[in-house]
């Protein structure tokens, strides 16, 4: 599709760096918002009085309709306008943000949370398409987008540090009431400087797609988090993997009939490409499962407070950033699937050394050295990750797939989290109705919860191993200056 009507801003006029401030601060805030939650959800659990089935949601909700309404967000910001969606983004979810921040219950954060992913979904994609038509000389693209990129990856370190000093010194709720001010001090910035562009072409919308889509995947974790509660084989929770199933089989066949289809399905079929989104799927599992009961195990076992916990967390932000500017260099002199495979037997080997936890842990030998190859081999995954998952895709397509990059890391994030929370819920369980009630049992029964969950993640790992040692089977990828823009990396939480 082509922009006939937009109106590029010239190569000389000063306002393209505020533009880029402006379009930098709505993805800082999109960023932190996942590792602020993250550290401050143990204190927001036991003040909402969250059950530790349900607390899954407050990862779950945003992940999925963030997720799951990514590529519809994209095709609404380039036929309604992207100036127009970029700013309708940013005023709901600051005042989803204040939602949020101001809960009641575990029922009403859940509601924010949801609503939030909805107009996080909705900026993403027209800050990318903002960004594109703001700089147009080649040398300063590749400097706006990667300075987009290291706010994506590097935003989280911040979000670890920030979500703990808010947590611990002002209350959890400020968490998010912080990204209301923000959101709409630069919804007003924006109004001016912005320009609308608009582009032209068929503008039907794959409505059904996206809500089926999401839908299913909500009806999935709900049947995870049921199952939690009243076993596999209760009625409500086959009933909702019923549905779940039934509203998948609806999307997919949606996108093989229209026309105009959210998701082709020639963009997932290429044996890279669908390699490459497969891996992300299932990275994003282990990934915010890590994080989920790390923190938990941090705060609640080991006694961190909330901004000790963020601190502890940021060896595996460094180690990313570090480890991801390793393979750039290495990506274009070697084969790709060496890189990823490296990189997820890496992750594996640090998911496996967190079995090892325990009550009295010491963090430097346990956590800490867990940590630093976790990371170092999800730096080696995401970066030729991000580059086979566009490889040889047309250039119409090519907006598609690297929304469905950040999809399939989100969707897997939510379904991890909402299963291994279910796997170390029943772990618990278990432990508890064969050791007793007693105070040891009480103080063990999350640790052996977390080592079930660690070794699931592990297999989860494993899985992405064989993933793409058996499909992707790309050659040496040369740096491709002229897509930057499509190829900045998904946010890491």
């Amino acid at each position: 599709m082509t922009d006939n009507s937009v109106e590029i801003i010239d190569d000389n006029d000063s306002r393209r760096w505020l533009i880029l401030a402006v379009v930098a601060i709505a993805q800082l805030m999109v960023v932190l918002d996942a590792s602020v939650v993250n550290i401050a959800l143990p204190t927001a659990q036991k003040a909402l009085h969250i059950s530790n089935t349900d607390r899954q949601w407050v990862v779950t909700a945003y992940s999925l309709t963030f997720g799951g309404f990514l590529l519809l967000g994209g095709r609404l910001s380039d036929f309604i306008g992207r100036k127009r969606i970029f700013i309708i983004g940013l005023i709901g979810f600051a005042l989803a943000s204040a939602l949020g921040g101001s809960a009641v219950d575990g029922g009403m954060l859940f509601a924010a949370r949801a609503i939030q992913g909805v107009f996080a979904a909705m900026m993403t994609p027209a800050s990318l398409s903002i960004l594109s038509l703001t700089f147009t000389k080649e040398k300063e693209r590749a400097t706006a987008f990667g300075i987009y990129g290291a706010i994506a990856g590097g935003g989280a370190a911040i979000g670890l540090i920030l979500g703990g000093v808010l947590t611990q010194y002002l209350g959890w709720y400020w968490c998010l009431y912080i990204n209301t001010p923000i959101g709409i001090i630069t919804a007003l910035a924006a109004l001016p400087l912005l320009k609308e562009s608009v582009a032209h072409g068929d503008r039907r919308y794959d409505i059904l797609g996206a809500f089926s889509a999401t839908a299913g995947l909500a009806a999935l974790v709900y049947a995870f988090t049921e199952a939690a509660q009243d076993g596999w084989t209760a009625n409500i929770t086959l009933g909702m993997l019923a549905l779940a199933g039934l509203l998948l089989i609806v999307f997919v066949a949606t996108e093989l009939k229209i026309n105009h289809p959210l998701l082709p399905m020639r963009v997932v079929l290429d044996r890279n490409r669908g390699g490459s989104f497969l891996a992300s799927f299932l990275a994003g599992i282990g990934l915010f499962a890590m994080f989920l009961f790390l923190t938990y195990y941090l705060q609640e076992s080991l006694g961190y407070s909330a901004l000790k916990t963020g601190v502890a967390f940021l060896p595996f932000s460094v180690g990313i950033i570090l480890s991801a500017g390793l393979a750039s260099k290495l990506l274009p002199r070697l084969n790709p699937r060496i890189l990823m495979v490296a990189g997820f037997i890496m992750t594996g080997l640090g998911s496996l050394e967190l079995v090892r936890v325990g009550i009295h842990s010491n963090f430097f030998t346990t956590v800490f050295p867990a940590e630093a190859v976790m990371s170092i081999g999800l730096g080696l995954v995401f970066v030729p990750l991000t580059a086979t998952s566009l490889l040889n895709v047309a250039e119409h397509d090519a907006v598609v797939a690297s929304a469905l990059l950040n999809t399939t890391q989100q969707v897997g994030g939510a379904l991890g989290v909402a299963l291994l929370n279910t796997i170390f819920t029943s772990a618990v369980a278990a432990f508890l109705t064969t050791n007793g009630k007693g105070h040891s049992a009480l103080l063990n029964a999350p640790i052996h919860g977390y080592r079930v969950a660690f070794v699931c993640s592990t297999v989860v790992f494993v899985l992405g191993t064989f993933a793409v040692a058996f499909l992707v089977n790309a050659k040496k990828i040369a740096p491709d200056s002229e897509k930057s823009d499509a190829r900045v990396p998904a946010g890491i939480l």
